[in-house]
């Protein structure tokens, strides 16, 4: 599962700037980056850099809205999810690609790198809906390949991503941590945008 080069590149020559600044016209109730409901699950990361603590990432996730989603990536979360009677989850798992303005990206606990796919439905799900867009940092994405190809893989955005709006379902914000998303935003990459300092969720779950 993977969010492809290609759809950054279709950006074009918008800057990052320019994407700041740009009206994002959505019913106010409807944008991710204000949308609250107390009965949603909250989930975090603890996150390390380099081997070093980084702080913890506490997430709202949308199951009012995107509950299929929502709950897919929430069991990979607390561990709940098994298979072969093994939990299979996020912990220990890197951000293995990172874009600047753009985006962090993990979720691969199949091979690390962004090939490997897997949900708690099957090999893949499908978009449930996008219904929310990509309005700013902080929003939590799903990662795919393309049409109803949603597996374990996800991103938060680090700027407004309006390019990837009904391609790609948000279902959760940062509600606290952004700092962290910042720093690991931040770390130096190599080929493919993997970072040179490991970026590793070290521990997560449910609050």
């Amino acid at each position: 599962a993977l969010l492809t080069v290609r759809s950054f590149d279709e950006r074009g020559s918008t800057s990052a700037a320019e994407g700041f600044k740009k009206l994002i016209m959505v019913d106010e109730s409807l944008d991710p980056l204000q949308h609250h409901n107390a009965s949603n699950p909250v989930v975090f990361f603890d996150v390390s850099i380099g081997d070093q603590p980084a702080g913890r990432i506490k997430m709202e996730l949308f199951a009012d809205i995107v509950p299929k989603t929502a709950e897919n990536f929430r069991q990979f979360c607390t561990g709940e999810f098994k298979k072969d009677g093994r939990p299979l989850g996020y912990r220990g798992v890197p951000f293995h690609r990172v874009i600047k303005d753009f985006m962090i990206q993990g979720g691969d606990f199949i091979n690390s790198d962004g090939t490997g796919k897997i949900s708690i439905y099957g090999s893949k799900f499908e978009d449930e809906n996008f219904t929310l867009k990509h309005t700013g940092s902080g929003l939590l994405s799903m990662a795919n390949s393309g049409t109803d190809t949603n597996g374990c893989q996800f991103f938060i955005t680090c700027a407004v991503c309006d390019w990837l709006d009904s391609k790609h379902v948000v279902f959760g914000r940062v509600v606290e941590g952004m700092l962290v998303v910042r720093k690991i935003e931040n770390v130096p990459v190599g080929p493919q945008s993997k970072p040179r300092l490991n970026a590793v969720i070290m521990q997560c779950g449910e609050m």
